[in-house]
């Protein structure tokens, strides 16, 4: 029996004329009673699906009709119920933020590539780092820091130049960006269900922001905690042979 599928798409061109044609070959189910979710774009657009499924427990299998698609599988019109069947699964827990700005108010997001903060003026930023409550750095001068999940590891991280991280790895990536002081510092592994907190030291001054997937901005913070949500979980379905881990292994490889 072919499975109930919800099509979605960015509002790029070719996303939005690729899920045209989806929809005309294989019908769409209403959200409520699909079985699986098919996003069209890019990486930016299935981080957004991921973000809106709503708490629905549906796997997402991503078609690249973007530029990257690390995230996604290649494009094809031509039997999807079959790949969808084929597909393997990958499970994510996402991090989340509790940022508190100098007003006193507190925002808090999901990430499920990188929680990261950056400077927001021309000096740079000075942070405290805690993890699990005891003080790992009293002073890290720098362009900003994240902490990375493995999904995201190849993303800001490996821009930054953090590690790629094992799709199953139970650790965190803990990078900075451009750091000052300590001067050699290259960075931490920190266990998956560690909490990470960091405290903006000379806030006035050197004002700093926060971003989840860099969206969810919030300027002038004095503390962001980060932590990943273990109860929370989403389904990535990709092609075999093709899935996040052999995608991981082959970046470090090029």
């Amino acid at each position: 029996m072919q499975q109930k599928i919800r099509f979605t798409a960015s509002k790029a061109r070719p996303a939005q004329e690729a899920l045209a044609r989806l929809i005309a070959r294989y019908g769409q189910s209403d959200s409520r009673r699909a079985a699986v979710v098919v996003a069209l774009g890019g990486d930016g657009f299935m981080l957004q699906t991921l973000r809106e499924k709503s708490g629905r427990d549906l796997p997402v299998y991503g078609m690249n009709c973007g530029t990257i698609g690390f995230l996604m599988n290649a494009y094809s019109d031509d039997d999807l119920p079959g790949r969808l069947a084929a597909a393997e699964e990958a499970i994510l827990n996402p991090l989340s933020m509790r940022a508190e700005n100098v007003r006193g108010r507190v925002t808090a997001a999901l990430a499920v590539n990188e929680v990261s903060l950056l400077r927001q003026g021309p000096q740079a930023a000075r942070l405290r780092v805690t993890v699990d409550g005891r003080e790992r750095l009293p002073e890290l001068v720098c362009d900003g820091a994240l902490v990375a999940t493995p999904a995201g590891s190849t993303a800001y991280n490996y821009s930054a130049h953090g590690p790629i991280l094992p799709i199953g790895a139970d650790v965190l990536a803990l990078t900075a960006m451009s750091a000052f002081r300590p001067r050699r510092w290259r960075g931490a592994l920190i266990p998956k269900l560690a909490e990470v907190r960091f405290d903006v030291l000379d806030p006035d001054k050197r004002p700093v922001m926060a971003d989840a997937d860099s969206r969810n901005s919030v300027r002038d913070v004095i503390s962001v905690v980060v932590r990943s949500e273990a109860a929370i979980s989403h389904r990535l379905l990709f092609d075999p042979g093709h899935g996040l881990e052999e995608r991981l292994i082959r970046e470090q490889f090029v």
